[in-house]
This record gives C-alpha cells, sequence and structure tokens, in this order.
C-alpha cells in the first residue's frame, strides 16, 4: 500500500555543511577529528594531538591500540535497539526483539530540477522531497564507502561562493570539472504528543482518512550536505528522506540498525505533493570554512 500522503505548502529549504554540533538534534555527525597530515600516533602527546572538531569536548578521548600503531576512538555513535517498547508484535505469534542488521545501499545520483539559486554548478539544481521515513524503534547509521572527503576549498576569485557538492575529482572520466559524490542529509524533527491528518488509498482504490502520530514538523525541516569521509546515525525515530546522492557517480553505504521484520516496527513512511525542495546550490559562510580549513592545513 502506498505511503499516506501529507498536506504541504511550499517550503524551499537551503541545506548547510554536516557538522557534529549542528546534527546533534537529530543523531550523530561522524567523521575522523584528526588532519590527513597526522602520519604516526604518540604515547607521550594524546592530550594535545590535533583536532579538527570545533567542539573538541564532544569528541572521546583516543587510547593507544594495535601495538600503538591506532588510535581508537570509543563511543564515536549512539547503537539503539527500542523494540522492547513495540506491541506489533503481541497476538502474531512473532519476535518483537530486534536483532542488529548489516545492508548495503547502492544509491544512484538524484534528478535534480533547475532553478534556485546563483551561480549554478554542475551538480547543482532543486531537489524535490516527496517522502519521509522514520525507523521508530532503532538508529540507522549511514557511512559511504570509496568516496574522498571533504569540499572544493581552491575557487576562482570570480566564482561564486556557494556550497560545493563534492571534491573535485580530476580523473574523473576525463572530466576535470566533474565534483564527485555528496550526500543530503535533510530531517525533520517530530511533533511530539500531535497528529496530523492524512490521506491514503486503501485496496480498493478508495481515499480514506488516517493520522499520523508524532508527525514530521514540516516547517522546521533541515538538510545538511555531507562528504565522502563523514558517516550519519539518524536517532531512533527521527524523520528522514531516503539516502539522496548529488554528482554523477553511485555512493554505497554500508547501514548498521536494528530490525524485527515487521514493517510497521521496522520502517514507517509519509509523502507529500508538490511543495518542499531543497536547494542544493546555495549561499553559506564559506569564508569561515574556508578559514578552517586554512588552519587544518597547518597543522
Amino acid at each position: 500500500m502506498p505511503p499516506p500522503i501529507l498536506p504541504t505548502a511550499n517550503i524551499t529549504i537551503h541545506p548547510s555543511p554536516l557538522t557534529l554540533s549542528s546534527f546533534h538534534p537529530f543523531g550523530t555527525a561522524i567523521s575522523s577529528p584528526l588532519p590527513a597530515t597526522l602520519r604516526a600516533p604518540s604515547a607521550t602527546s594524546l592530550s594535545s594531538l590535533p583536532n579538527t572538531d570545533p567542539n573538541p569536548s564532544d569528541t572521546p578521548t583516543p587510547i593507544l591500540a594495535n601495538q600503538s600503531t591506532a588510535l581508537k576512538y570509543s563511543p564515536i555513535s549512539v547503537f539503539q535497539n527500542n523494540y522492547d517498547q513495540s506491541k506489533s508484535a503481541e497476538g502474531r505469534g512473532k519476535s518483537k526483539d530486534g536483532v542488529p542488521r548489516m545492508s548495503m545501499f547502492s544509491c544512484f545520483p538524484r534528478a535534480l530540477r533547475r532553478g534556485g539559486g546563483r551561480g549554478r554548478k554542475p551538480a547543482g539544481g532543486l531537489f524535490d522531497v516527496r517522502i519521509l521515513e522514520r525507523h521508530p524503534y532503532t538508529t540507522q547509521t549511514f557511512i559511504p564507502l570509496g568516496v574522498p572527503s571533504g569540499v572544493d576549498r581552491k575557487r576562482p576569485e570570480n566564482e561564486n561562493k556557494s556550497l560545493s557538492t563534492g571534491a573535485r575529482n580530476k580523473h574523473d572520466d576525463g572530466d576535470n570539472g566533474n565534483p564527485v559524490p555528496s550526500y543530503l542529509v535533510i530531517i525533520a524533527p517530530s511533533l511530539h504528543g500531535q497528529t496530523a491528518q492524512a490521506t491514503v488509498v486503501n485496496a480498493q482504490g478508495r481515499k480514506e482518512q488516517v493520522l499520523i502520530r508524532d508527525p514530521p514538523d514540516l516547517r522546521n525541516m533541515k538538510a545538511f550536505i555531507a562528504h565522502g569521509g563523514q558517516a550519519v546515525t539518524y536517532g531512533a525515530g527521527t524523520w528522514h528522506a531516503p539516502m539522496v546522492v548529488v554528482g554523477r557517480r553511485r555512493v554505497d553505504f554500508v547501514v548498521v540498525q536494528f530490525a524485527n521484520g515487521i514493517a510497521e516496527d521496522d520502517c514507517q513512511e509519509v509523502a507529500f505533493g508538490e511543495g518542499i525542495v531543497v536547494d542544493v546550490d546555495m549561499d553559506v559562510d564559506i569564508t569561515e570554512m574556508e578559514e578552517y580549513e586554512d588552519e587544518v592545513a597547518k597543522l
């Protein structure tokens, strides 16, 4: 059965870079706190290691591991199983217990519409948000494989300073201007304790009205652009769009979560008509980002 459809107004979302602090209300953004220039750990200077995290207190203190050839940071993200709160399995003779599950999602670039901000980049445009989902009893972590990290920091002086949709890859199919893939993280807070009326088409093709408990707060939706050096964990019950890859190449994600095989326990969806868009190419405080990356490069 198709997901229930919620009414929407016209909403344009302008994404910002994914950071630990900006994403904290919705889950965990995961990336290495170490600069790429660090070549070896030192047992005598763990407390003074260079840290690219603007809020170092949010990063666990590392310990030496693997015969002092590695630094271990733990924990770096929540791994939550709330399936004991589910009542769906009662009376069905099924176990409601969630079990760990690791999957791979091979996500292909999404089609973007023309329009939006100025200085449109090759991968820029408008993305139409048509569906949100939540996993009410489990966190869900997406870990990209084999994608370069970072954004393109060096731009011509006369180029529009907008958020890049990926680092430049000089070996990408012979086109030096192609951005390598990045991905959009689109979320909405929950309106806890509230309900929203939605329309669903039943098996007979008739429209019915249903209530969505703790529906998404569409007026406060947010979007973040993440690069290949970042993973993301959605908090249990967090409304989010299915993964949105931007650029010209597929991104393979390892996905870690709990599941019990009961559809309404594992994933709940709501759909929309037209109206909610993400402007992928938008103006951000790129000067602040460049200053931060310059400081990291000096470490």
